[in-house]
């Protein structure tokens, strides 16, 4: 299991609590425990690779190390590194007993604008945003009104929202 929320109390005479929400690492199934402050948990060991993604056959994508080794990731375990991968993507393989169970993606990916509207003039008040879709994985996602098809942005993959153009 991963932590992916906790939340700590302290009763007034109680004992401290912590309330997590956890994904498990082989399923993905989400959980949430109420456990006492003391609890122990034990560590688990998880194995790392750098790789560069190389093509998609199917619903598994393929990604290669420096060996030339090609490893097959399952559309399930790729979570929201599917929106963007794109060819010579880098990306971190992490290994659980000898199966691949997460694709982390560097924290920020240049892709490129494959499709969005051209913005309307004198929509100028605040923040104007339009949806775009990502050339490659036809992800969408909010863009400002200056971005055009074709252009490069860049999207920060922790929160999946655009960071600049490129």
């Amino acid at each position: 299991m991963v932590v992916v929320k906790s939340e700590y109390s302290k009763g007034g005479r109680g004992a401290s609590m912590v309330k997590m929400k956890f994904r498990s690492l082989l399923t993905g199934a989400m959980n949430e425990e109420v456990f006492k402050a003391d609890v122990k948990f034990e560590d688990i060991v998880l194995d790392r690779k750098d790789t560069i993604f190389s093509y998609k056959s199917d619903h598994m994508f393929v990604f290669m190390d420096d060996e030339y080794n090609q490893y097959e990731v399952d559309e399930n375990a790729m979570g929201d590194a599917l929106n963007f991968v794109d060819e010579n993507t880098p990306g971190e393989l992490v290994f659980y007993e000898g199966h691949v169970i997460a694709v982390e993606l560097p924290p920020t990916v240049i892709c490129e604008i494959e499709y969005t509207e051209i913005a309307a003039r004198g929509d100028t008040s605040g923040k104007v945003t339009k949806p775009a879709k990502l050339k490659g994985s036809g992800y969408e996602l909010q863009v400002p009104a200056f971005c055009n098809t074709g252009d490069k942005i860049e999207v920060d993959t922790r929160t999946n929202e655009y960071r600049r153009r490129v």
